[in-house]
């Protein structure tokens, strides 16, 4: 079935570098289609105008529209991770030229922001016994990347 929503990344000249490197972090991940402008412009002829990839099922397109836009914070993309390996791979590779932010958010080189997460986070904030709620919140916060067993620890207030 085709992909109904697909999210569009605006890029100055990234798009294809970008599209190469996402591919590269996520296992299930290919390029699907490379367009570039034409004569018609309003970009250089033969410049890499849109990349469609694919990243674990989910269909993007980056696009090189130029300077005007930046990425900020208030999209991201999270990644729901099952173990503190995995949270530890994405995190270290998604941070490789970018930065870490708290509470297992962080932007890559390209300025994109992420949420690297353990599956089933919000159970543990969501819990029926408010202390536990409340201590596993006050040790998120104090976290850049998420740290399973300190979590579950806090949570448990050992």
């Amino acid at each position: 079935m085709q992909q109904k929503i697909v999210p569009n990344l605006w890029f100055d000249t990234e798009a294809e570098e970008a599209a190469n490197f996402y591919v590269s972090v996520f296992e299930e991940g290919r390029i699907i289609n490379v367009t570039h402008y034409t004569e018609a412009g309003p970009r250089p002829a033969g410049m890499v105008m849109t990349v469609e990839f694919e990243l674990e099922g989910q269909r993007f397109v980056g696009i090189n529209g130029g300077p005007e836009f930046k990425f900020d914070e208030a999209v991201s993309f999270a990644i729901e991770c099952e173990t503190q390996e995995e949270i530890d791979y994405f995190w270290e590779r998604l941070t490789d030229g970018g930065r870490e932010s708290q509470c297992g958010w962080l932007k890559d080189r390209f300025g994109l922001s992420w949420q690297v997460v353990p599956t089933g986070i919000e159970e543990v904030f969501s819990d029926s016994d408010p202390e536990r709620a409340e201590r596993a919140m006050k040790a998120l916060l104090t976290m850049g990347k998420i740290d399973l067993a300190a979590l579950r620890s806090a949570a448990d207030g050992s």
